[in-house]
């Protein structure tokens, strides 16, 4: 099978790599109709983690079952099926819940190293029943693989953000999850919304939602926009020291920083003392995707949220590296790549 991956000096190739195999008797394979690139997986080009070996990456898919193992249930051969990009074992407390970053056995992540890419033409899915979401009625392509991680990613953003109804917020970062946490916010009840990025293009979107925009650094800038008070809730979707800092500048006494954006490697030197005198409520969230899913899908079912215009750009799988250099690039013209084998 055709398979994109990531080498370590960074560069982008596909690859003819063997198919995968039933992960065990509770597993599936998945042939993938639609797989897409996330911002995260740029960290693979920058050097911000280490590859030993070409990894074969992606963790948004949307596909097909070929094959199944006899103790999964619900399911069977020519479902159509979204995968979620975090992974658990699917039997324990810890995945009851129905979040794998609670997995007693680790999460693991589709497309780094653990599990394979969704980048692919064929996909193998442990524990499938706890993995897998058939593809509900009413639900698009496009909307689909957002539910497999960044708008499960920016849904859990807003709502861990503690937005009051009537209340502010401000999102940094105007990549796809950063848009689709906006999109949250406001369906959350947000009224006054204000969003960053450096990108005229980007934030020409997030006007186009109903925000205030400004270019970072913008702690200042929503100072002044909010009487010198700073906003209710903060969502930092760059997860890096500078937007971290703006993030938490911004923040009114009191209020809460929601952080999904993925750091580097290296610590972050956190101003605790600030945060300590002003009370503030710093989160950290990695998608619990599965658990956002009877929370997501009606609201898109019903119109109630608005996904339209995150994915930009349709491409071949054999053309992943423009893909790739289109995603780097982080115009507002390619907000976000759909690959298709």
């Amino acid at each position: 099978m055709r398979a994109v991956v990531v080498d370590s000096a960074g560069q982008i190739h596909v690859e003819s790599r063997p198919g995968p195999v039933l992960p065990g008797p509770d597993g599936a394979v998945v042939k993938v109709e639609a797989a897409s690139i996330c911002g995260s997986d740029l960290h693979f080009l920058e050097g911000h983690y280490p590859i030993v070996d070409p990894v074969s990456v992606g963790h948004e898919a949307v596909g097909t079952i070929v094959e199944i193992g006899p103790e999964v249930t619900g399911f069977a051969v020519g479902d159509r099926v979204l995968v979620s990009s975090v992974a658990g074992c699917g039997h324990c407390g810890g995945c009851a819940t129905h979040d794998p970053i609670r997995c007693v056995q680790g999460p693991q992540i589709f497309g780094t190293g653990l599990l394979g890419g969704a980048q692919a033409e064929l996909l193998a899915v442990p524990a499938a029943n706890f993995q897998l979401l058939k593809v509900p009625d009413g639900i698009t392509t496009e909307q689909a693989l957002l539910l497999t991680d960044n708008l499960a990613t920016g849904w859990a953003a807003a709502k861990r953000a503690d937005i009051p109804v009537g209340g502010s917020v401000a999102v940094i970062g105007l990549g796809a999850v950063g848009m689709c946490a906006l999109r949250s916010a406001i369906t959350l009840g947000a009224a006054k919304v204000f969003a960053v990025d450096p990108v005229e293009a980007r934030r020409e979107r997030a006007e186009a939602s109903g925000a205030v925009t400004f270019a970072p650094p913008s702690a200042q800038a929503i100072r002044e926009a909010t009487g010198g008070l700073g906003v209710d809730s903060v969502i930092d979707a760059v997860g890096m020291d500078a937007s971290i800092n703006d993030a938490i500048d911004a923040a009114r006494a009191g209020g809460t920083v929601s952080i999904v954006g993925v750091h580097d490697l290296q610590p972050y030197p956190m101003p605790a003392l600030g945060c300590l005198l002003r009370s503030l409520t710093i989160r950290f969230t990695t998608a619990p995707v599965q658990q956002t899913w009877p929370e997501l899908v009606p609201l898109l079912q019903a119109g109630r949220l608005d996904v339209d215009g995150i994915f930009t750009t349709t491409m071949s799988l054999d053309e992943a590296a423009d893909g790739y250099a289109k995603a780097f690039s982080r115009s507002g013209e390619d907000l976000k790549v759909q690959l298709k084998p």
